[in-house]
């Protein structure tokens, strides 16, 4: 599907386009802005003039807002123009740890309970003017808070449920921890979106020399819990896959999880192949440096890591000696959440710019359309596969043609 098509512009707009990007996402979302902008000023239709598209061209859809702290670190949202009538997209990055305020004097970095407190915020000043709010949360607030074991609480649920009776009709969140979690709003709309079509771009793009075949070339879940994006990729690039096994110590918890004693692998023999390791986050990267470790040992020729979050917790520098020593070839993470200006330095990291992907679902949302022929990426995933390997077969036979 064109980004840039016509196709929307018999379908009238649930309500004027308005973005709202907190703070925490404000570079993002100003991509957004700029493509949706694009997009619609390119389009040509004769209903565009009628009432029913008022306000549907636009050089900025951004409505203006202001977050502000009292000394005391309470904190206030102010919308500084009308939202009455509208179709609104809030976008918030609560994984944003850079952003800080001042209480009683000191400097505090916001956490993600800080971030959603201004969403929150954001939604109330609203004062239930808005036609419909959507909330566009990549890194799903308290995601790894998901299930319940004995005496616990269940932040993720009721965080979905707090924003369902704020008034939020869609909930956008990218390939979430643990996606059971909509069943706290069982009759709502959650979406669950998943990145693999970007990530498989940008990895034909930033690795010119991958043989996709399942001689060359294999899929890795570090865990148990991602053997379904492990199985979607070895699937669309008809690829063998294996998994490890986290064996932990159960009898310890060091910083709200069990240790990693060690990690069992179940799978094919990956000995001379290039492996990509999928997961959907990179926290402190220890249980991934790991996996990459014990990949190298059975003769792996290069490791990547493809994660939808690089957390990257604990910093950079086992990332910098893991790639010093060969035994990490690779990075990939989006600009979903906060990239921190070193780790754009990185030369063993490659960002995957999510913003155009954005655009498009807002697009189809605000036009009421489908965004099913949006999530399923199978055919876009083969025919840049196809061209790929066409491009590397021509790049072959021309090198071999120098040669004689």
């Amino acid at each position: 599907m064109s980004e840039t098509s016509s196709e929307f512009i018999e379908r009238i707009p649930v309500g004027p386009l308005a973005l709202l990007p907190l703070p925490s996402i404000r570079p993002l979302g100003e991509k957004v802005n700029d493509y949706l902008a694009e997009w619609r000023r390119e389009r040509e239709s004769e209903h565009k003039e009628t009432i029913a598209f008022n306000g549907y061209q636009k050089d900025d859809y951004i409505v203006k807002c202001k977050i502000s702290r009292f000394g005391s670190g309470e904190g206030k949202a102010v919308l500084q123009e009308t939202v009455r009538g509208v179709d609104l997209y809030i976008m918030v990055d609560v994984m944003n740890f850079s952003m800080t305020y001042s209480m009683f004097g000191q400097i505090n970095h916001m956490s993600p309970d800080d971030h959603y407190q201004d969403l929150k915020r954001v939604i109330a000043a609203t004062t239930g003017k808005a036609k419909r709010i959507n909330v566009i949360m990549p890194f799903m607030y308290e995601s790894r808070q998901h299930k319940r074991s004995g005496r616990e609480s269940l932040d993720c649920a009721m965080m979905l449920q707090e924003l369902k009776s704020y008034g939020v009709t869609n909930f956008i969140t990218f390939d979430a921890h643990d996606p059971r979690v909509m069943n706290a709003i069982p009759q709502d709309s959650f979406d669950n979106i998943s990145c693999s079509y970007q990530f498989i771009k940008a990895m034909l793009r930033t690795v010119p020399d991958l043989d996709i075949d399942k001689d060359h070339m294999m899929i890795i879940s570090p865990d148990e819990g991602g053997m379904s994006r492990a199985i979607f990729y070895a699937n669309i690039l008809s690829l063998d896959m294996g998994m490890f096994y986290k064996r932990r110590d159960y009898t310890q918890v060091i910083d709200g999880r069990n240790p990693i004693v060690a990690h069992e692998f179940l799978g094919s023999d990956v000995d001379g192949k290039d492996v990509f390791i999928i997961d959907d986050m990179i926290s402190s990267g220890e249980s991934l440096i790991d996996t990459a470790k014990e990949l190298k040992e059975r003769k792996a020729k290069r490791v990547f890591a493809c994660c939808t979050f690089g957390l990257f917790t604990s910093g950079f520098n086992k990332f910098d000696q893991a790639y010093a020593a060969g035994i990490l070839d690779g990075v990939f993470t989006t600009n979903l959440i906060y990239q921190q200006p070193e780790l754009l330095t990185k030369p063993w990291y490659h960002s995957v710019d999510m913003s155009k992907y954005i655009a498009l679902l807002i697009d189809n949302l605000n036009h009421d359309e489908s965004i099913s022929p949006i999530l399923d990426s199978s055919k876009k995933i083969n025919d840049k596969v196809a061209a790929y390997k066409a491009h590397r077969a021509e790049m072959n036979q021309q090198l071999e043609l120098n040669l004689q």
